[in-house]
């Protein structure tokens, strides 16, 4: 499958080098573009531009380094950092307002509540995405 835009999601966490790696293997030209997005969740008590200096630093800090991976690749390279409610609509939302042809998400095994889960923002991604919806879990060392 070769795609000609992808979006990343990335968080700071480990699966997001690979994911990255992934996205630009899948885009099919030189000319072909991979949006790297970084979204803080403000809560609802906050004003949604309010100043979140130490969550931005992080973001910024995250985006520079998949930037970093992305250049190993030829491709056009977009890294955004947005700050939202929920991530998973800002997701979908920066894929529509994009018009990518697909989303690569990773995640780690995560367990709550002793059973295995998605966490909240894949189910949403997967549910509204305008798009092809490509997600890479992390293997379950504690099987």
């Amino acid at each position: 499958m070769k795609v000609s835009s992808v979006l990343v999601p990335v968080t700071g966490d480990g699966t997001d080098q690979q994911m990255v790696r992934l996205a630009c293997e899948l885009l099919e030209s030189s000319r072909s573009s991979v949006h790297i997005l970084y979204v803080i969740e403000v809560g609802r008590g906050v004003p949604l531009d309010a100043d979140v200096a130490p969550a931005a630093s992080k973001g910024e800090a995250v985006l520079k380094d998949m930037e970093q991976v992305a250049r190993n690749y030829k491709c056009n390279l977009e890294a955004e950092l947005v700050q939202a409610r929920k991530a998973g609509a800002a997701v979908v939302q920066e894929a529509s307002d994009k018009g990518v042809d697909a989303i690569v998400i990773g995640t780690s095994y995560q367990q709550r509540f002793g059973s295995y889960s998605l966490g909240e923002s894949i189910p949403y991604i997967l549910e509204h995405a305008p798009c092809r919806v490509i997600v890479s879990r992390e293997p379950n060392y504690k099987a």
